[in-house]
């Protein structure tokens, strides 16, 4: 059986392996109901943004880098540091066998949200976000095969996840769905360094966090 490594897979290998395929022109509007941010979060926010800004000044800035000074404080001011969601990092994901190629694929996700309170088909927890990051040399896109090939697990579980790549400044949120084949949308890219768009990201990761928490509360 052969073996592959999920951070060396190319969109194409992923597409052919684990049977995905790709719905054109994804939109948040139609997802998502955004709430105004209050002046603190607005605040916040603006210092994350100077503080990264800061390091991209002198030079590239590491993976682990980014996830202390940008990921973290993000998922925080979202709410995903709140119980019933816990946060995972750096956990091998269950080996993902491909039968009819004789082939399984191994990995490490970055970082991983779950509800543990929402119930899935099986007694695993929801998965909520799955992010990969990259550091700020490299584009955000070529984490994509890597963020579709860890949520794909959690597709035998649930209808829908969402995933994150990015290295810092930008920001490609995707929504995994399941299906024969299993389908995902990229969303409008986002940037961090231009204040709008940063604010429109905190809004979207608090109403992909709002919206987990309600359907466990109904």
């Amino acid at each position: 059986m052969t073996t592959l490594i999920a951070k060396k897979l190319t969109l194409k290998q992923v597409h052919q392996l684990l049977n995905f395929e790709e719905q054109l022109n994804g939109s948040f509007t139609s997802l998502l109901s955004l709430e105004p941010l209050t002046e603190f979060e607005q605040q916040e926010l603006a210092q994350i943004r100077n503080d990264f800004r800061d390091y991209l000044i002198d030079g590239k800035v590491l993976e682990g880098q980014i996830k202390l000074l940008v990921i973290s404080p993000l998922l925080r001011l979202a709410g995903f540091f709140h119980s019933p969601i816990k946060i995972s990092l750096e956990q091998d994901i269950d080996e993902i066998v491909v039968e009819d190629e004789d082939t399984k694929i191994t990995g490490r996700f970055d970082i991983l949200a779950v509800n543990k309170e929402q119930p899935t088909t099986t007694d695993v927890a929801f998965w909520l976000l799955v992010i990969e990051a990259k550091n700020s040399s490299i584009n955000s896109f070529e984490g994509l095969p890597q963020l579709l090939t860890y949520a794909h697990q959690s597709l035998e579980r649930q209808e829908l996840a969402w995933g994150l790549t990015t290295n810092g400044t930008d920001y490609r949120l995707v929504l995994i769905r399941q299906g024969n084949p299993a389908t995902y949308q990229q969303m409008p890219l986002l940037n961090l360094m231009d204040s709008e768009s940063a604010i429109q990201l905190l809004q979207i990761l608090k109403a992909i966090c709002k919206l987990q928490n309600s359907s466990t509360q109904g």
